[in-house]
This record gives C-alpha cells, sequence and structure tokens, in this order.
C-alpha cells in the first residue's frame, strides 16, 4: 500500500487532500502540533474506511521533522507522497509582529518545507519515484502587509518548488506546488485544491508540471 504524509494537517485543505488520496488507497499519516486536533481528523477519516495514521510534528523544529519521516518511512517502508501543509497565518504588519516570532514563523512557513522535503529525498530518489508536494499561496506572488511573515513563507515555498523541480524530476521524483490565490473557508474550495493536488501527483512523467493555480471561490 502507497503512502501519503500529510505535515501541518488541518481541518480544510489538509483533511481534505488526504482523504483524495486515501479514496485512491493510500495509506494516510497525519501529523501536526496538536495531537488531539489530529486525532479528531483521523476519525473523521477512519469512520470513512480509511486507513490513517496519527503522529505529532513541530514544523518549526527541523529533528522534530527529520524524526516524523524516519518514523513513517520505517512503520510503513516508504513515503510515496510527502504534502508539506505547515504554517504560520499570523496576522500582522512588519511594525506590528512580536521581534521573538519572525525566526519561528519563517521555520514553519518555509524551513520546515526544506527539511521535510531533504529528509523524504534520499529513499523517493533511490527508488526513483514519489511525489512532494508543497501548499503555496497567493501572497507569495504578491506579498500582503499584514500577513508580511505567510507572505515571506509562500514566496520560499515556491522557490524551493522551483529550485528542486529539475533535479528531482531526472531522477524520477515529481515536485510541485498548489499555489492558492486566496483564503479557503469552503469545503467546496477545499476539495478543489485537494482535487489539484491529485491531479499533478497522477501526471505522467512527460507533462510534469511544477505549479497549479486555484483561486478559492468561497
Amino acid at each position: 500500500m502507497s503512502t501519503f504524509l500529510s505535515i501541518g494537517s488541518g481541518p480544510g485543505m489538509g483533511l481534505a487532500t488526504a482523504e483524495r488520496f486515501a479514496r485512491e488507497g493510500f495509506q494516510v499519516v497525519l501529523s501536526a502540533r496538536n495531537e488531539g486536533k489530529v486525532r479528531d481528523l483521523a476519525e473523521q477519516l477512519k469512520a470513512k474506511g480509511h486507513k490513517v495514521d496519527v503522529r505529532t510534528v513541530d514544523a518549526a523544529d527541523p529533528a522534530s521533522v527529520a524524526k516524523l519521516v524516519e518514523g513513517v518511512e520505517r512503520d510503513f517502508g516508504g513515503i510515496d507522497v510527502l504534502h508539506f501543509n505547515a504554517a504560520s497565518m499570523r496576522n500582522q504588519t512588519l511594525a506590528d509582529q512580536p521581534r521573538d516570532s519572525f525566526n519561528t514563523d519563517l521555520a514553519v512557513n518555509i524551513g520546515g518545507a526544506a527539511v521535510a522535503a531533504q529528509a523524504t529525498a534520499p529513499k523517493m530518489l533511490q527508488r526513483g519515484s514519489g511525489s512532494v508536494l508543497f501548499t503555496g499561496g497567493g501572497f507569495g506572488l504578491q506579498p500582503h502587509p499584514e500577513y508580511l511573515s505567510l507572505s515571506i513563507g509562500k514566496a520560499g515555498i515556491r522557490a524551493l518548488a522551483q529550485g528542486i523541480f529539475e533535479p528531482f524530476k531526472e531522477k524520477g521524483v515529481h515536485v510541485a506546488t498548489v499555489t492558492v490565490a486566496g483564503f479557503v473557508t469552503t469545503a467546496e474550495d477545499a476539495n478543489a485544491v485537494a482535487e489539484h493536488f491529485w491531479q499533478l501527483h497522477s501526471q505522467p512523467k512527460g507533462a510534469w508540471e511544477v505549479e497549479a493555480m486555484y483561486t478559492p471561490k468561497g
């Protein structure tokens, strides 16, 4: 059975994307800092007959991310799809944001993504298969002054995906991001984003794309 690891699993896009892959027969592993909330999400999927496991992870801590990846690879025989969905959604301007929060926000928004990709890469590249998927954002294209740390993080996500796309592609691993140009507040939008992720994963190698764009309707 193929394994789908979600880092930063939440009730919107994270859950919808996990369910989309679960419907295709994937073993799903949900992870986030709050174990209780993740378990609640897992129960929703289990109630629909899907196979789900729950882990805890601090996306801001490189050691925690690496340990998560190592544990999932050990327990499930590998990771076929990584979905990095973690983000610090801080609503503050440059002047308002506490100084001691900048590095933490960036550690979550882009540092965790880089570590997750780095940690999963060796075995994926060795096998010559797999997908590394990132939840991007429109703020990476048009930064918002009131969501500055998030904007910087989403710009970093896009740069990360584009920067490793070609070398990973050459070895059979698909790197891609869905750039979500707006806030996802409805199940319809969350499911639409999830479908974009599935379609990216499902693309034949000769037609691989690094980015899909989606503008929420809700």
